[in-house]
């Protein structure tokens, strides 16, 4: 593997980002394009929506008419999503594909990423970022799936229970 794959912005019509992901992923099986095209998301969000006095959770696209794909770019794989029907092009310039960056990556929750923790619940450890980097507290609970420690610090004299992310304390040794 000469390079690593990157996330691309497809852009679609409205309304046709499940088709075309379907059908990425149909010609990925038929002509085992495994190696170059790795996956397809339609970032979605749980929203609460009123109708007719009744309030249901529906699933709604956050970018209507965008699909991401995680691929090695080559002709091939190039070829093969942009002539998809529904497909209408790349987002960057019309000769090359731009990718997105680490943070717009991160911003947009695409990817899951596993954070190996040092600590365990009764552990003492140090805040080491945000606006309570340098307390050191005592952790009281920790979530990995929803990636938040909980941690009682001492400020002002007082033991304050506060919720951070994983990455944001470490153990003390």
């Amino acid at each position: 593997m000469s390079e690593a794959a990157k996330w691309y912005v497809i852009h679609t019509y409205s309304g046709y980002e499940n088709k075309v992901s379907q059908s990425i992923e149909k010609v990925v099986e038929n002509q085992n394009l495994h190696d170059l095209i790795y996956e397809i998301k339609i970032p979605t969000e749980k929203v609460l929506e009123v109708k007719d006095d009744k309030t249901r959770e529906v699933e709604r696209k956050i970018f209507p008419g965008y699909v991401l794909v995680k691929m090695i770019l080559t002709d091939d794989s190039w070829y093969v999503v942009r002539n998809i029907r529904g497909v209408t092009g790349f987002v960057g310039s019309a000769a090359k594909p731009i990718p997105l960056t680490e943070q717009e990556v991160k911003a947009l929750g695409v990817e899951t990423v596993q954070v190996e923790v040092d600590y365990a619940v009764g552990d003492n450890v140090q805040v080491i970022s945000g606006p309570l980097e340098g307390f050191t507290g005592i952790i009281n609970d920790i979530d990995i799936n929803d990636n938040r420690v909980n941690v009682t610090v001492s400020m002002f004299g007082r033991e304050t229970p506060v919720d951070l992310e994983l990455n944001q304390v470490k153990g003390i040794e």
